[in-house]
C-alpha cells in the first residue's frame, strides 16, 4: 500500500451534516472504511468505524438536510459524541492504520470529497483538535472515477452498474453510503489495475521496448 498511492493511505470517509456550509453547519454522522492491500495488491474494504456526533454550540440544521439523511439531533437514545471526542477517535483509528500500512498520511476518498473534507476540516480546527493525518486538500473522489470510467457519477447508480446490491432505505446514512463507496473505490482501483495489465479486452499487453 505505501508504494501504491505515494505513501498516501486511502481512508473512505462520509458525513452527515445539517447542512452545506462547513462553517456553520452542524457535522452529524461520521462513517469511516480503512482501504486494505491483498497479497496480489488488489484493494479491498477494510475496517470501519461510526460515529454520532452533537452538533457544535450554535450550529445551524437545515430542516430540509435533516429530512433527507433522517437524524434527529435531539433524540434522548442517539449515543452522539462531541466533536472533538469524535476526531480523535477517527484521526486515532486513521493513525493505527498509517503505521501498519507504512504510509506517511491518509488521503480522503468519498463520493464528492470535498464535501467531506471541508466539513472535517472546519471540524478539526474549531475543536482544537491536533494531528490532523489527512492531507489537508487532495482527495480521492469516486464521482471522477465512476464518471470516466462507468459514465455514471451519482454513488447508487455507479454502484448499481458494477453490481453492487443497494438497500434504498440504508442511504443517507454515513457508514453505508461510506461502505458502497469503498467498494465502489476498490473495484475501480482494481479494474484499472487489471486494464493496466492486459488491456480493456483482456488482451496481455507487450512489455514496453527497451529502447
Amino acid at each position: 500500500m505505501a508504494d501504491r498511492f505515494r505513501g498516501f493511505l486511502p481512508v473512505v470517509v462520509d458525513l452527515e451534516t445539517g447542512g452545506f456550509h462547513a462553517e456553520t453547519d452542524a457535522l452529524l454522522q461520521i462513517g469511516a472504511v480503512l482501504i486494505d492491500c491483498d497479497e496480489a495488491g488488489r484493494l479491498t474494504p477494510g475496517e470501519t468505524l461510526s460515529l454520532e456526533v452533537m452538533p457544535f454550540e450554535g450550529a445551524r440544521m437545515d430542516p430540509e438536510a435533516l429530512a433527507v439523511n433522517g437524524i434527529d439531533p435531539t433524540h434522548p437514545l442517539r449515543p452522539a459524541l462531541p466533536e472533538e471526542e469524535a476526531l480523535v477517535r477517527l484521526f486515532r483509528q486513521v493513525r493505527r492504520a498509517l503505521i501498519a500500512h507504512g504510509c506517511t498520511r491518509a488521503i480522503l476518498t468519498g463520493h464528492n470529497a470535498f464535501f467531506d473534507l471541508g466539513f472535517l476540516n472546519a471540524a478539526a480546527a474549531r475543536s482544537g483538535v491536533k494531528r490532523n493525518p489527512f492531507h489537508p486538500f487532495s482527495t480521492f473522489d469516486t464521482v471522477t472515477l465512476a464518471g470516466v470510467l462507468l459514465g455514471q457519477t451519482v454513488l447508487a447508480k455507479a454502484v448499481a452498474e458494477i453490481g453492487i446490491p443497494v438497500d434504498s432505505g440504508l442511504t443517507h446514512q454515513a457508514l453505508y453510503d461510506a461502505e458502497l463507496t469503498a467498494e465502489l473505490f476498490c473495484r475501480l482501483v482494481n479494474r484499472c489495475e487489471e486494464w493496466a495489465r492486459t488491456g480493456p479486452a483482456g488482451q496481455v499487453r507487450d512489455p514496453p521496448s527497451a529502447s
